[in-house]
Parts: structure tokens; C-alpha cells; sequence
């Protein structure tokens, strides 16, 4: 038998983000590139300056030698409102970084779709930017949301345990039509991470410095500089910990329930709200082991 026949099949992914603005959207692609148990199927973006947030992630594909699909998408919200993070701010330094250029144009929403269908039951769609995309992509073929394998989102807040964090999040306030079509999505597993728990997980400045020495980690902690010179000494591991959950289930703990997203604009547009249901079509995360996240996140790099 061929060591092909043996070897463990690997977790198709498909990533929607918004690289550029937080810089935890790279330190999540690093991740996914560098894991083993991987098969990036492709890349889109979302917000303001789509193809700068390509270009950021495809200095990451050139250093990781994989050629990944990579696809601009939405540059605006679904309806209407204006992004909350419409500059990829980290971009500046992409002169100093090998990258593409030129991308298809209009293409995300399609190649998400053309991907799903031709492995059906088997794709998970990453997403942790705001939710545009995907809801265009749900939009566009109401049978793609059932023939995922899982939808893990980085969005929302649904646990009070952490006062300091407030009611809102970016991804899910920033086109809170499309979070709103995303949560009434059918999808055999519907699981987010919110704020309230990946604010738990978090590394300071020199210790990032230290420890981002790997070569897939440095265009990284290049753009991370852009992030640290804006007054921020530290990272906090908000979409790396939504894509750990997809290959170690026990980094969270999740618990089954239905979310509802405010649409109101007299009260918070945006704000998730969270009913624990045993049998409700969302699970969310409301705890999280932090050592055992780190542990697994850089364990890839060794």
C-alpha cells in the first residue's frame, strides 16, 4: 500500500477574511498554511481594499510554497452602512514582501461556491471577517449552506462573564444584514467564537517578537509592527482560535443554542444574542483553555 493510501486525509478549508486591519487574520492564515492536517482550498477577502488584503495573504502563500486560490470579494456591506475597518493598514509593508499582483475580479463568491459543490459534505468555510461574503454566497445558492461540512465563525459576544469586552463585535456589527442571513443558515455544524472567549487568549509584543521567528511567522511579525506602532502592545489570538477548534474540538467548550442578530437601528445593529437550546442549529464557544490553544497553535511551526 502507498504511504498516499495511509496517510490521514486532511481538513479542507476555505478562508474568508479581512487581513490588513487586525493583524490576527494572518497569524490564523500562518496557521492554516502551516498545519499538516490542512488543505487551504482557497482565500477571499472582504472590506475596504479587497485587493490589498490578496496581496498581504499571498505573501503568506509564496513563503509556505502553496498556491492557494485567492480571491478579492466584497468591498461593501450587503445592503447598506459603512465598514467599521475599510483600510488594510498592515498593506504598507507588502514592498517589502514577494506577493501577487493581479487577481480575477469578481470571483470570490463563485469560486466559494464552485468549491463547496464540488466536494460536498466535505469543505469547512473559516470565516472571520465581516460576513458579507458568505451571506452573498448563501444568497446566491441556498443549497450551499447544507452542503458544507461546518461553518466556524470568529463573530459575536454570547456570555457576560468578561464586563470589560461590551456587547459587540466587529465582524458581526459591521454588515449586520449579512451576519443576520449567515445565523439563519441550515448548516450541519453552525459554530461561532466570540469575543468574550478569544479575548482570553492573548500574547504581549515581546513575547510575539520572540516567538514569530519562524520564516512563515515573519512577514507576520512584519505587518504585527504596523498593529504594535498604532499603540497596541499586544496580539490577541481572536481568528486563531476559531481555526484551532476545527482540528482539536477540546480547545472550547461549546454549548448548542440559537443566536438572533439585532437589526434594529434604534437599538445595538449588530449585537448577537445568545438562548442555550439542546437541540438549537448553533453551537457556541463559552470556554476556552488557553494553554492547551497555544500549545496546539504553534505546534505547527516546530
Amino acid at each position: 500500500m502507498s504511504v498516499a493510501a495511509t496517510s490521514p486525509a486532511r481538513t479542507k478549508v476555505l478562508l474568508d477574511t479581512d487581513i490588513g486591519s487586525d493583524i490576527d487574520d494572518a497569524v490564523c492564515l500562518a496557521y492554516l498554511l502551516a498545519n499538516p492536517a490542512c488543505e487551504l482550498m482557497g482565500v477571499t477577502t472582504v472590506s475596504g481594499e479587497a485587493v490589498l488584503r490578496a496581496r498581504m495573504a499571498s505573501v503568506l502563500c509564496r513563503i509556505a510554497g502553496q498556491d492557494v486560490p485567492i480571491y478579492p470579494g466584497r468591498e461593501k456591506p450587503l445592503l447598506r452602512g459603512r465598514w467599521y475597518q475599510a483600510r488594510a493598514k498592515q498593506a504598507e509593508k507588502l514592498d517589502r514582501w514577494p506577493h501577487q499582483k493581479d487577481f480575477p475580479p469578481g470571483e470570490a463568491v463563485e469560486q466559494m461556491r464552485r468549491t463547496i459543490r464540488a466536494h460536498p459534505g466535505e469543505v469547512t468555510l473559516l470565516a472571520i471577517g465581516a460576513m458579507t461574503n458568505v451571506a452573498a454566497l448563501f444568497a446566491a445558492d441556498p443549497e450551499a449552506a447544507g452542503m458544507l461540512e461546518r461553518l466556524v465563525l470568529m463573530g459575536g459576544v454570547f456570555s457576560n462573564r468578561l464586563p470589560k469586552v461590551g456587547p459587540l463585535e466587529w465582524n458581526a456589527i459591521q454588515d449586520r444584514f449579512a451576519t443576520a442571513v449567515v445565523y439563519e443558515q441550515r448548516v450541519p455544524v453552525h459554530r461561532s467564537v466570540g469575543l468574550d472567549v478569544t479575548c482570553q487568549v492573548r500574547m504581549k509584543a515581546d513575547e510575539v517578537r520572540e516567538r514569530f521567528q519562524v520564516p512563515l511567522l515573519e512577514p507576520v511579525l512584519d505587518f504585527a509592527e504596523v498593529w504594535f506602532a498604532g499603540g497596541i502592545d499586544e496580539i490577541v489570538f481572536h481568528d486563531p482560535l476559531a481555526a484551532t477548534t476545527i482540528f482539536d474540538d477540546d480547545i472550547c467548550r461549546f454549548t448548542r443554542g440559537r443566536v438572533r442578530v439585532e437589526l434594529a437601528s434604534d437599538v445595538v445593529p449588530g449585537m448577537t444574542h445568545f438562548e442555550a437550546q439542546a437541540d438549537g442549529p448553533h453551537e457556541v464557544a463559552l470556554e476556552v483553555d488557553p494553554a492547551r490553544f497555544f500549545a496546539e497553535y504553534f505546534s505547527v511551526f516546530d
